[in-house]
């Protein structure tokens, strides 16, 4: 793979990451709670600590692709990924519906992030 192809990648994966936080802590009182309601923990120590800690962490993942070694980066978003992915289909498995592919959108993800770990340098 070239290696403007893999900064592509890399990029969008930056852009995603952090996007997400910035998603997150715009809509705190708005759709984020509202997960939160259908998860049951809105309004709980749970709720608060799983808003801002994922927050931090999509913060912490996106400038890890940004900044860090490549297969370092690749394998800390891949197992985040896949984690969160398995803990909400737990918690939410409805979002597997969503319309605008709140789960399904991962599976492109991890696809990407594979071929960046085997491309990496």
């Amino acid at each position: 793979m070239a290696a403007r192809d893999i900064g592509l990648l890399r990029g969008s994966l930056v852009f995603v990451w952090l996007a997400t936080a910035g998603a997150s802590v715009w809509e705190a009182h708005g759709r984020s709670a509202a997960l939160l309601q259908q998860a049951g923990v809105a309004g709980t120590a749970v709720g608060v600590a799983m808003l801002w800690g994922g927050v931090a962490l999509d913060v912490a993942i996106g400038l890890l692709l940004w900044r860090a070694p490549l297969r370092l980066a690749a394998t800390a978003a891949l197992v985040t990924t896949l984690s969160m992915t398995v803990v909400t289909s737990a918690v939410l498995p409805g979002l597997w519906l969503d319309p605008l592919g709140a789960l399904v959108k991962n599976l492109p993800i991890i696809a990407a992030l594979l071929v960046l770990r085997r491309n990496a340098p």
